[in-house]
């Protein structure tokens, strides 16, 4: 069944009006499905990329990257698939986090904060270096905007403090409304290329800077 937790099926479509679309294989699984089918040979060795939907298309050239988007997802999501994977006694290399854009509609500034602060903390348990992958400065009104910047300034500073690497991406998307979609929410193909850099050097780092 492809929307059981953590399965990872390959089916075929079937098409009344052409047998040439029954060989096109495509794969399918659960929204927020966790990663117990990802590769586990000498996983501490690879790098492990979660977030919502903004990471869809992530390319990291980097080898042994594995990039889970769970589109809608907020903070709490991404513990829970990290709790599974804590549980298998999964490890990575270094782990890299993107999440808040869905968190900061909610409203609750703090309650966002403890919850990322919980997500850091569970990484933390399974790579020796975390790195959180700062909100883009989406262009969705002004609440929005307002509220990432904050979530953004929040970020730098804690991250800091608490001895995760931050890539700041507002620096790289401030006043280039051509590096998101028409949703002026999701990154086009040529933000994709930017945040994808901002992680593979973050990740290729030697050292926490």
């Amino acid at each position: 069944n492809p929307s059981q937790l953590g399965n990872f099926v390959t089916v075929r479509r079937r098409s009344r009006r052409t047998k040439h679309h029954s060989t096109v294989p495509i794969t399918v699984s659960n929204r927020f499905a966790p990663l117990s089918d990802a590769p586990t040979e000498k996983p501490a060795e690879s790098a492990l990329v979660i977030g919502d939907s903004i990471v869809r298309n992530v390319n990291i050239e980097a080898p042994a990257t594995i990039v889970q988007c769970l589109p809608g997802a907020r903070a709490p999501d991404i513990k829970s698939n990290l709790n599974v994977l804590a549980k298998a006694n999964r490890k990575f290399s270094k782990i890299v986090i993107h999440v808040g854009t869905n968190d900061v509609r909610l409203r609750q500034s703090e309650i966002t904060k403890d919850n990322i602060k919980e997500v850091c903390e569970l990484a933390s348990m399974m790579s020796d270096t975390v790195i959180f992958s700062g909100p883009l400065n989406a262009y969705r009104g002004d609440e929005i905007y307002s509220r990432l910047s904050s979530l953004n300034g929040w970020l730098s500073e804690w991250c800091l403090q608490n001895d995760i690497v931050f890539i700041n991406n507002w620096k790289s998307f401030e006043g280039r409304p051509d590096l998101l979609k028409r949703d002026g929410l999701h990154p086009s193909w040529a933000g994709i290329s930017i945040l994808s850099r901002n992680m593979a050097k973050s990740l290729n780092a030697n050292a926490k800077t």
